[in-house]
Protein backbone atom coordinates (compact mmCIF):
# COMPACT_ATOMS: atom_id res chain seq x y z
CA UNK A 1 0.00 0.00 0.00
CA UNK A 2 1.68 3.35 -1.16
CA UNK A 3 -0.74 5.71 0.42
CA UNK A 4 -0.23 6.46 3.59
CA UNK A 5 -3.70 6.43 5.58
CA UNK A 6 -4.23 7.58 9.02
CA UNK A 7 -4.57 4.64 11.40
CA UNK A 8 -5.97 4.74 15.46
CA UNK A 9 -5.07 2.03 17.33
CA UNK A 10 -7.66 1.60 20.33
CA UNK A 11 -5.67 0.20 22.95
CA UNK A 12 -2.03 0.66 24.71
CA UNK A 13 -0.73 -2.66 25.66
CA UNK A 14 1.70 -4.84 24.00
CA UNK A 15 -0.77 -5.17 21.01
CA UNK A 16 -1.61 -1.69 20.56
CA UNK A 17 1.78 -0.24 20.92
CA UNK A 18 3.47 -3.00 18.87
CA UNK A 19 0.88 -2.19 15.93
CA UNK A 20 1.37 1.78 16.34
CA UNK A 21 4.87 1.53 15.85
CA UNK A 22 5.37 -0.97 13.07
CA UNK A 23 2.95 1.19 11.28
CA UNK A 24 4.50 4.48 12.26
CA UNK A 25 8.01 3.19 10.85
CA UNK A 26 6.02 2.46 7.44
CA UNK A 27 5.35 6.30 7.83
CA UNK A 28 1.37 6.61 8.39
CA UNK A 29 0.09 8.39 10.96
CA UNK A 30 -0.81 7.22 14.13
CA UNK A 31 -3.17 8.15 17.23
CA UNK A 32 -3.16 5.78 19.69
CA UNK A 33 -6.09 5.66 22.07
CA UNK A 34 -5.77 5.26 25.67
CA UNK A 35 -7.76 6.17 28.90
CA UNK A 36 -5.18 7.51 30.59
CA UNK A 37 -3.09 8.80 28.06
CA UNK A 38 -0.38 10.78 30.27
CA UNK A 39 0.93 7.03 30.75
CA UNK A 40 2.15 7.10 27.24
CA UNK A 41 3.54 10.12 27.00
CA UNK A 42 7.51 8.15 27.42
CA UNK A 43 6.67 5.54 24.93
CA UNK A 44 5.43 8.24 22.64
CA UNK A 45 8.61 10.28 22.74
CA UNK A 46 10.38 7.41 22.19
CA UNK A 47 8.67 6.29 19.39
CA UNK A 48 9.72 6.86 15.85
CA UNK A 49 7.22 7.91 13.06
CA UNK A 50 4.41 10.46 13.47
CA UNK A 51 2.66 9.07 16.50
CA UNK A 52 0.17 10.86 18.86
CA UNK A 53 -1.02 9.78 21.63
CA UNK A 54 -5.15 10.71 22.87
CA UNK A 55 -7.90 9.25 24.47
CA UNK A 56 -10.65 6.40 22.63
CA UNK A 57 -12.96 9.15 20.73
CA UNK A 58 -9.99 11.09 19.54
CA UNK A 59 -8.34 8.14 17.88
CA UNK A 60 -11.52 6.57 16.22
CA UNK A 61 -12.18 10.04 14.94
CA UNK A 62 -8.75 10.40 13.82
CA UNK A 63 -7.92 7.12 11.86
CA UNK A 64 -9.56 6.23 8.32
CA UNK A 65 -8.38 3.00 9.78
CA UNK A 66 -8.93 1.71 13.47
CA UNK A 67 -7.51 -1.46 14.97
CA UNK A 68 -8.77 -2.91 18.09
CA UNK A 69 -5.94 -4.06 20.36
CA UNK A 70 -8.15 -3.75 23.56
CA UNK A 71 -8.47 -6.69 26.02
CA UNK A 72 -11.16 -8.75 25.00
CA UNK A 73 -13.71 -8.20 27.68
CA UNK A 74 -13.14 -4.66 27.33
CA UNK A 75 -13.85 -4.15 23.84
CA UNK A 76 -17.15 -3.35 23.27
CA UNK A 77 -17.01 -0.62 26.08
CA UNK A 78 -14.16 0.73 24.55
CA UNK A 79 -15.78 1.37 21.25
CA UNK A 80 -18.90 2.76 23.27
CA UNK A 81 -16.56 5.23 24.69
CA UNK A 82 -14.78 5.97 21.37
CA UNK A 83 -18.50 6.62 19.40
CA UNK A 84 -19.80 4.19 17.11
CA UNK A 85 -20.26 7.26 14.57
CA UNK A 86 -16.48 7.53 14.68
CA UNK A 87 -15.99 3.79 12.97
CA UNK A 88 -18.78 4.34 10.04
CA UNK A 89 -17.48 3.44 6.79
CA UNK A 90 -14.16 3.00 8.11
CA UNK A 91 -11.63 -0.59 7.43
CA UNK A 92 -11.68 -1.89 11.22
CA UNK A 93 -8.99 -4.57 12.04
CA UNK A 94 -10.17 -6.68 15.17
CA UNK A 95 -7.36 -7.87 16.92
CA UNK A 96 -9.27 -8.83 20.04
CA UNK A 97 -9.73 -12.21 21.60
CA UNK A 98 -12.64 -12.83 23.99
CA UNK A 99 -10.30 -14.88 26.44
CA UNK A 100 -11.59 -15.44 29.71
CA UNK A 101 -8.93 -15.88 32.74
CA UNK A 102 -11.73 -16.25 35.18
CA UNK A 103 -10.41 -19.51 36.41
CA UNK A 104 -6.69 -18.78 35.69
CA UNK A 105 -4.37 -20.66 33.41
CA UNK A 106 -4.73 -21.53 30.38
CA UNK A 107 -8.05 -19.18 29.72
CA UNK A 108 -10.74 -20.56 27.97
CA UNK A 109 -13.14 -18.41 26.17
CA UNK A 110 -16.16 -16.22 27.18
CA UNK A 111 -17.96 -16.40 23.76
CA UNK A 112 -17.82 -18.85 20.99
CA UNK A 113 -18.97 -21.67 18.54
CA UNK A 114 -22.55 -19.75 18.26
CA UNK A 115 -20.89 -16.47 17.65
CA UNK A 116 -17.53 -14.54 18.13
CA UNK A 117 -16.40 -11.27 19.67
CA UNK A 118 -15.32 -10.48 16.12
CA UNK A 119 -19.11 -10.88 14.85
CA UNK A 120 -20.61 -8.96 18.38
CA UNK A 121 -17.97 -5.92 16.92
CA UNK A 122 -18.89 -6.02 13.56
CA UNK A 123 -22.59 -5.93 15.31
CA UNK A 124 -21.99 -2.88 17.23
CA UNK A 125 -20.16 -1.38 14.53
CA UNK A 126 -22.88 -1.71 11.36
CA UNK A 127 -21.95 0.63 9.27
CA UNK A 128 -17.79 -0.32 9.33
CA UNK A 129 -15.64 -3.66 7.85
CA UNK A 130 -14.43 -5.28 10.27
CA UNK A 131 -11.71 -8.14 9.48
CA UNK A 132 -10.15 -10.12 12.04
CA UNK A 133 -6.58 -10.05 12.00
CA UNK A 134 -3.56 -10.50 14.09
CA UNK A 135 -6.05 -12.15 16.53
CA UNK A 136 -3.70 -15.51 15.86
CA UNK A 137 0.12 -14.56 16.68
CA UNK A 138 1.72 -12.96 19.42
CA UNK A 139 2.75 -9.61 19.65
CA UNK A 140 6.06 -10.27 19.01
CA UNK A 141 5.85 -11.89 15.84
CA UNK A 142 3.36 -8.74 14.40
CA UNK A 143 5.82 -6.94 12.95
CA UNK A 144 8.52 -8.31 10.76
CA UNK A 145 7.38 -11.78 11.87
CA UNK A 146 10.96 -14.20 11.49
CA UNK A 147 9.87 -17.92 11.86
CA UNK A 148 12.35 -20.20 11.74
CA UNK A 149 9.90 -22.87 9.98
CA UNK A 150 8.25 -21.00 6.51
CA UNK A 151 6.65 -18.19 6.57
CA UNK A 152 2.87 -18.44 7.05
CA UNK A 153 0.18 -16.07 5.95
CA UNK A 154 -1.79 -13.79 8.29
CA UNK A 155 -5.04 -15.37 8.66
CA UNK A 156 -8.25 -13.28 8.69
CA UNK A 157 -12.06 -13.08 7.65
CA UNK A 158 -14.18 -10.34 7.16
CA UNK A 159 -17.87 -9.44 5.20
CA UNK A 160 -16.52 -7.39 2.53
CA UNK A 161 -13.92 -8.21 0.27
CA UNK A 162 -12.62 -4.94 -0.48
CA UNK A 163 -11.99 -3.77 3.52
CA UNK A 164 -9.88 -7.37 3.56
CA UNK A 165 -7.77 -6.73 0.42
CA UNK A 166 -6.90 -3.81 1.70
CA UNK A 167 -6.11 -5.29 5.09
CA UNK A 168 -4.02 -7.59 3.57
CA UNK A 169 -2.09 -5.00 1.96
CA UNK A 170 -1.38 -3.50 5.32
CA UNK A 171 -0.25 -7.04 6.49
CA UNK A 172 1.91 -7.20 4.06
CA UNK A 173 3.44 -3.74 4.85
CA UNK A 174 4.02 -4.99 8.22
CA UNK A 175 6.32 -7.87 6.90
CA UNK A 176 4.06 -11.09 6.34
CA UNK A 177 4.07 -12.73 2.49
CA UNK A 178 0.10 -12.40 2.67
CA UNK A 179 -3.30 -13.44 4.24
CA UNK A 180 -5.19 -16.71 4.17
CA UNK A 181 -9.05 -15.44 3.69
CA UNK A 182 -11.12 -17.60 5.63
CA UNK A 183 -14.48 -16.81 5.02
CA UNK A 184 -16.92 -14.22 6.35
CA UNK A 185 -16.51 -12.71 9.88
CA UNK A 186 -18.68 -15.75 11.12
CA UNK A 187 -15.01 -17.61 10.92
CA UNK A 188 -13.74 -15.25 13.67
CA UNK A 189 -15.40 -17.80 15.49
CA UNK A 190 -12.92 -20.69 14.46
CA UNK A 191 -10.01 -18.00 14.90
CA UNK A 192 -10.71 -16.82 18.28
CA UNK A 193 -10.94 -20.37 19.02
CA UNK A 194 -7.17 -21.36 18.29
CA UNK A 195 -6.15 -18.77 20.79
CA UNK A 196 -6.10 -21.07 23.73
CA UNK A 197 -5.11 -23.89 22.04
CA UNK A 198 -2.12 -21.36 21.06
CA UNK A 199 -1.55 -20.39 24.68
CA UNK A 200 -1.34 -23.75 25.78
CA UNK A 201 1.40 -24.46 23.63
CA UNK A 202 3.47 -21.71 24.67
CA UNK A 203 3.08 -22.46 28.40
CA UNK A 204 4.13 -26.01 27.14
CA UNK A 205 7.19 -24.84 25.34
CA UNK A 206 8.14 -21.77 27.37
CA UNK A 207 8.07 -19.61 24.95
CA UNK A 208 4.90 -17.63 22.55
CA UNK A 209 7.07 -16.79 19.50
CA UNK A 210 4.75 -19.42 17.60
CA UNK A 211 1.68 -19.27 15.04
CA UNK A 212 -0.80 -21.70 14.09
CA UNK A 213 -1.39 -21.81 10.36
CA UNK A 214 -1.70 -24.70 7.93
CA UNK A 215 1.38 -26.51 6.00
CA UNK A 216 1.52 -27.54 2.77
Amino acid sequence: MSEKVKIGVLGSGDVGRTLAQGFAGRGHPVMVGTREPIKLEAWRAATAGAVSVGRFAEAAAFGSVVVLATHGAATLAAIDLAGVEHFSGKLVLDATNPLDFSQGMPPTLFVGTTTSLGEMVQHRLPSAHVVKCFNTVGHQRMVDPAFTEGHPSMLICGNDPHAKAEAEALVRELGWPGALDVGGIDAARWLEALVPLWVRIGAKRGTFDHMLAPVR
